[in-house]
C-alpha cells in the first residue's frame, strides 16, 4: 500500500487539491494518508473535508491525521511527501515581511521568492523543513518529498545540500505558464508543446510551438497590440528585451530586478499596473474566504458572511476570472439557469443573500467548490502516480544544477524539465 504524509495539511484548500487529485489516479487509491500540521483546529476541518471528499469519489484511502510533534510516526514508512508549510503566517510573518520594510521605502508584491520577503521567510522556514528531513532520513529513507513551500529556490536547495531526503520543488507557475500565455493573447491551447529553464519564479519560456509551428514571432507581435499589451504588462515588457517570456505573474516580476518599482519614479507603478502590497491583500481575502469555508465543512450558517470582503479592491483580470468559475458553477447546476454571475459575484462580495426557493446559490457554490474535484494538472499526483506505476511523466521542477544549465552557477537550485518514473526523478 502507498504511504502519502501531507506537510502543512492545515492548508485546507490546497491539501484537498492535491489529495483529491490522487483519489483519482487509480494508482494512488487505496492508499494510507497521514495530515500533519501544527493547528489541532486546522487539522480537523482538513480531515472532515478530506473524508468526505474520498467518499465521494470512492479511492478507498485511509486517512489519518497528527499533529507536528508526532511527526516520526506520520512519516513511518512513507513513500511520498507533500510539502505545504509556511512558518509564521500571516501574522505576524507576512505583516512583519512587509510592514517593516515599507517604514524604509522598500516596496514590495509578493516578497515569498527573494529580497527581504523571501530572505526572511526562508530563514524561519529552512531550519523547520531541515528537522522534518532529519525524521525522513530515520523513519522513511526511501521517501520522495515534493516541495510547494516558498521561497523555491532556497528551501529546496537548502533541503537538498542540507539532507539525504530525495527532493524536488514544485510550482504552479510552470505548468500553467504557456497556456495562460496563449489565453492572454487569444491563441488556441490545445497541443502546446514548450520548454521551461530558469530559476523558480524566473524561468525562462525558452520553446512554445503547436503543431509543430514556433508560436514566439506571433505572441511577440500580438503581446505589442494595445489590446494585449497592459494585460501582462511587466511580463511583455522583459519579453520585448530579453525575447523570451518569464514563467511568473507580472506582480511577480516586478519586484525582481530594479526597473519597475523605483522610488524616484513612482509613474511605472501605474504605467505597468503594479500591485504593491498584493500578497498581504490576497492572504486577508483567503483568510475570509476560509471563514465561510469552514462554516460550510462544519455545518453552521453563513448568513450574512461575505466571500471576499467589500473592502478588498477587486478588479480587473481576477474579477473576470472568479465570474467566470462562477458562471461554470451555475450552466453545471440545475436549477440556477436564471442566475447571472454578476449576481452572483454581487452576493459574494456583499454577504447578500441569493436564494432560489430555499436552495442558498452561495452555499452550493461553496459545497461544490469544497466536495466535487475533477483531477487536474498539478504535477505532485502524476509524478506519485509515474513512481508507482513506471509510466514516465515529464514536468518542471527544482533541483540542484549539476551542468544542467551551464551559465548558472553549480550546484545552485534550477527549474528544469524533469522525468519522473520508478527511479524517482
Amino acid at each position: 500500500m502507498t504511504k502519502i504524509a501531507f506537510l502543512g495539511a492545515g492548508s485546507t484548500v490546497f491539501a484537498k487539491n492535491v489529495l483529491g487529485d490522487c483519489f483519482h489516479a487509480p494508482a494512488l487509491q487505496g492508499a494510507e494518508i497521514a495530515l500533519i500540521d501544527i493547528s489541532p483546529v486546522r487539522l480537523k476541518e482538513s480531515e472532515l473535508l478530506i473524508k468526505r471528499l474520498n467518499d465521494e469519489i470512492g479511492a478507498g484511502c485511509t486517512i489519518k491525521s497528527y499533529l507536528a510533534s508526532e511527526a516520526a510516526e506520520a512519516l513511518a514508512g512513507a513513500d511520498f511527501a507533500v510539502n505545504a508549510i509556511q512558518v509564521g503566517g500571516y501574522e505576524p510573518s507576512t505583516v512583519i515581511d512587509f510592514e517593516v520594510p515599507k517604514k524604509y521605502g522598500l516596496r514590495q508584491t509578493i516578497a515569498d521568492t527573494l529580497g527581504i520577503g523571501g530572505i526572511f521567510r526562508a530563514l524561519r522556514t529552512i531550519p523547520v523543513m531541515l528537522d522534518y528531513c532529519r525524521i525522513m532520513e530515520e523513519v522513511a529513507p526511501e521517501i520522495l518529498l515534493l516541495s510547494y513551500s516558498n521561497p523555491m529556490a532556497m528551501l529546496t536547495g537548502a533541503i537538498l545540500k542540507g539532507s539525504r531526503v530525495k527532493t524536488v520543488g514544485l510550482c504552479h507557475s510552470v505548468q500553467g505558464c504557456a497556456s495562460h500565455l496563449c489565453r492572454e493573447l487569444d491563441l488556441p491551447t490545445d497541443d502546446l508543446k514548450w520548454t521551461v529553464a530558469g530559476i523558480n519564479h524566473q524561468g525562462w519560456l525558452l520553446e512554445i510551438s503547436r503543431h509543430g509551428q514556433d508560436l514566439y514571432p506571433e505572441i511577440k507581435r500580438r503581446a505589442e497590440l494595445p489590446e494585449y499589451k497592459w494585460k501582462d504588462a511587466v511580463r511583455f515588457e522583459q519579453m520585448k528585451w530579453f525575447g523570451y517570456y518569464q514563467t511568473e505573474s507580472s506582480e511577480h516580476a516586478a519586484e525582481y530586478t530594479p526597473w519597475f518599482i523605483k522610488a524616484k519614479a513612482p509613474e511605472l507603478i501605474e504605467r505597468f499596473h503594479i500591485p504593491l502590497d498584493e500578497y498581504p491583500r490576497r492572504c486577508r481575502v483567503q483568510i475570509r474566504q476560509w471563514e465561510l469555508m469552514r462554516r460550510v465543512i462544519t455545518g453552521e450558517s453563513i448568513e450574512g458572511l461575505s466571500y471576499f470582503g467589500e473592502e478588498e479592491k477587486l478588479e480587473g483580470p481576477m474579477v473576470g476570472w472568479i465570474k467566470e468559475r462562477m458562471q461554470g458553477f451555475i450552466d453545471n447546476t440545475p436549477g440556477f439557469e436564471q442566475i447571472t454571475a454578476d449576481a452572483l459575484f454581487d452576493a459574494a462580495v456583499t454577504g447578500k443573500s441569493l436564494k432560489v426557493g430555499q436552495r442558498d446559490v452561495v452555499r452550493e457554490m461553496v459545497e461544490a467548490e469544497l466536495f466535487k474535484h475533477e483531477r487536474t494538472s498539478e504535477y505532485a499526483s502524476h509524478i506519485m502516480e509515474a513512481v508507482v506505476t513506471d509510466r514516465p511523466f515529464t514536468f518542471g521542477g527544482n533541483v540542484l544544477n549539476t551542468g544542467l544549465i551551464t551559465n548558472l552557477p553549480p550546484n545552485c537550485c534550477v527549474e528544469v524539465m524533469c522525468v519522473a518514473d520508478r527511479n524517482g526523478v
